[in-house]
């Protein structure tokens, strides 16, 4: 089977991620490469958003979480991108514009988007964000006629106790659908949410994942 090339906004290896994207599609061979491979942290560190809507969150391979500028990152990116031949997933959810513009290039914001459209023309939809500060600009991103947006922030790889917390806090909204809007969530994160809201939950990288390998040869 053809290799997916994934591409990650912080640094490889992110065995975490390569993890849930097997549980999503088992036996899909990829090679995880990152946007900030061969930086230090400080030069990492030297990489601030500027603004709310300029925030990326990405977990390191010391799995410290750290907020970098998406400008910076699509940059790198976009070089990473036009060296590679094939299909391409990028994981994470946020939409980056000015990236090569190409049909195999999966961004899961897209995909999410539009699984969610046919899901739930209509109602009340949930997101899981990283940041309080992010809530806004996310939920201006999934807003749509007919569609109101409930959100809570949950950082991922977060503790059990913090799950459960944002569970019952988005619970209270009734959604009628959840994203979990990074694609750092696990299936931990996810099985926290259907515990506590009777909806069905979309894991960022499961539906990312799954959308990668329909590109590939059976």
């Amino acid at each position: 089977m053809t290799t997916l090339r994934v591409l990650t906004i912080g640094q490889a290896p992110r065995p975490d991620l390569q993890a849930e994207i097997a549980a999503a599609a088992p036996g899909l061979p990829i090679l995880l490469e990152g946007a900030l491979d061969g930086l230090s942290r400080a030069e990492i560190a030297a990489l601030p958003p500027e603004s709310d809507a300029d925030t990326l969150f990405t977990l390191l391979p010391s799995g410290e979480g750290v907020r970098v500028s998406k400008a910076a990152v699509t940059a790198r990116l976009r070089t990473k991108i036009e060296g590679i031949h094939g299909p391409v997933l990028l994981a994470c959810t946020g939409a980056f514009a000015g990236l090569p513009d190409r049909i195999d290039l999966i961004q899961p914001s897209a995909v999410l988007n539009g699984m969610a459209e046919a899901l739930l023309p209509r109602g009340r939809l949930g997101i899981a964000v990283p940041f309080p500060e992010q809530i806004p600009t996310l939920s201006a991103k999934r807003a749509r006629p007919g569609v109101e947006i409930a959100a809570v922030a949950l950082r991922p790889a977060a503790t059990d106790a913090e799950r459960r917390d944002a569970a019952a806090q988005l619970a209270e909204a009734r959604p009628d659908l959840v994203i979990l809007d990074c694609i750092s969530y696990s299936r931990a994160d996810k099985a926290a949410f259907a515990a506590a809201i009777a909806c069905p939950i979309l894991l960022s990288v499961a539906v990312a994942a799954r959308a990668a390998a329909s590109l590939l040869p059976e």
